[in-house]
């Protein structure tokens, strides 16, 4: 009897165990390491995605479907919450970022300098790094869903002058609205490549795959 026990006991714990090593802790999160070069304009969100896309596909990470982290307003807008899948996210170095949409809206995502990392696994510059680049865009209210009013999208992510963009700190430091939130803390002086350098990003958005 005892012997029995033993086993079945033995069973379940290799069953568990295979569960947990079976579980896929591979990257499905990222910050674009460049942006589209064109300020704001990412070419709307089938552009933004292909570029995600794109840089995943060259470090080997192309067998996934990429979603930028980018809301569009007026007619037909998106939440950017509502694109990303359901999680879980890890970044390049297998670190959680987030379990589900809730927790990633929340203040337990473990997001920051240290975890926001780049397609290729490297830290993204912040506040007080030469130069700073911690505004990434995202169209986004804190809870992740479009704006209602003002055009924060940058005409959906078609413009590189006129306009703004919601951006967030990826570091969670410095000023605006809501200075130590990832993906809403201020607008961005206008769309242009040059306003977006100079407001404190290089127009770098958050990647994320849905499966």
């Amino acid at each position: 009897m005892k012997k029995t026990i033993m086993t079945a006991s033995a069973l379940a714990l290799a069953c568990f165990t295979t569960i947990i090593s079976s579980q896929d802790n591979s990257m499905s999160f990222f910050i674009t390491s460049v942006g589209s070069g064109d300020g704001a304009n990412l070419g709307g969100l089938a552009g933004a995605d292909a570029h995600c896309a794109a840089l995943a596909t060259a470090v080997g990470a192309g067998g996934k479907t990429w979603r930028a982290y980018l809301s569009t307003q007026g007619a037909g807008g998106v939440n950017a919450r509502d694109r990303i899948g359901t999680g879980p996210w890890y970044n390049a170095r297998g670190v959680m970022i987030a379990q589900n949409v809730a927790q990633l809206h929340s203040e337990d995502a473990m997001t920051g300098k240290e975890n926001s990392l780049t397609e290729a696994g490297n830290m993204v510059n912040g506040r007080g790094d030469t130069p700073n680049q911690h505004d990434i865009l995202t169209g986004s209210q804190v809870d992740g869903t479009a704006f209602s009013g003002d055009n924060l999208t940058c005409n959906n992510w078609t413009s590189n002058s006129e306009g703004s963009a919601q951006a967030g700190h990826h570091d969670r430091q410095g000023g605006g609205a809501n200075p130590t939130s990832w993906n809403s803390a201020h607008g961005t002086r206008s769309c242009s490549q040059e306003d977006l350098i100079a407001t404190g990003g290089n127009g770098y958005f958050y990647c994320f795959a849905i499966d």
